[in-house]
């Protein structure tokens, strides 16, 4: 079997209205560096991943402010509208045969740990994978309103959550070829939508993402504790 070869893709081209910030929220302060900075570092720091694509939003004028942004594995595009633009943009620089790990800036949480699940995955098995947690809440449905339509049973439910593995060339194709690009919600959305079955790793669930101002507080609470782990 021939050596597969890495490449990670930071999707970092939103503004993340929902935090209520003043800036971008992946350039946000987490402890001692920004969200985006403990998102890229487990990847820029991984030996088995050649280099990382960060996809940013043409008007970004704070990546370039930040230590990390001449590391010699790393160089940037500029996304689009949509998070799929923006992934497509950043796969269109990236080897068409190598393996790509799609993963989110405000996912600042993510542990080598699960990064090394899924690239073990796709050395023993040469296909892609993502991560995601088992829904362990009661799930409801409701009507547009928020008036509760039906409970739904959790039983084979998880969160979808990144990085998401696949090769890069198959990854192009789905999402070029779809009809729907509106509907594509993440690269196994895609993968999905295109009849590619998509195996799902359960991976930890403080991989969380910063959506909400308290999300930051679980954040710091979940980093502190990783850290601790290492020493």
């Amino acid at each position: 079997m021939n050596k597969l070869s890495f490449t990670a893709v930071i999707v970092a081209a939103g503004i993340g209205k929902r935090v209520g910030a003043e800036i971008p929220k992946q350039y946000l302060p987490l402890l001692d560096k920004t969200i985006i900075e403990h998102s890229l570092t487990p990847f820029l720091s991984h030996p088995k991943i050649s280099n990382v694509v960060v996809s940013l939003a043409s008007n970004d004028n704070w990546f370039s402010q930040l230590s990390l942004s001449s590391h010699r594995k790393l160089q940037t595009v500029v996304g689009g509208k949509e998070r799929v633009d923006s992934v497509l943009a950043a796969l269109c620089n990236i080897d068409p045969k190598s393996y790509v790990l799609v993963h989110d800036a405000a996912r600042p949480c993510i542990t080598n740990e699960d990064i090394d699940k899924l690239i073990l995955h796709a050395e023993s098995n040469n296909s892609g994978a993502i991560l995601g947690s088992r829904v362990r809440d009661t799930m409801k449905r409701t009507f547009s309103d928020d008036q509760i339509k039906q409970t739904v049973d959790r039983e084979d439910l998880w969160h979808a959550l990144t990085p998401q593995l696949f090769q890069t060339s198959i990854l192009i194709d789905a999402i070029r070829n779809n009809k729907t690009p509106e509907k594509i919600t993440d690269e196994a959305s895609a993968m999905e939508m295109a009849g590619i079955p998509v195996v799902i790793i359960e991976g930890r669930s403080d991989n969380l993402k910063v959506t909400r101002q308290e999300d930051l507080i679980l954040a710091e609470l979940f980093l502190k504790q990783h850290r601790k782990a290492i020493i």
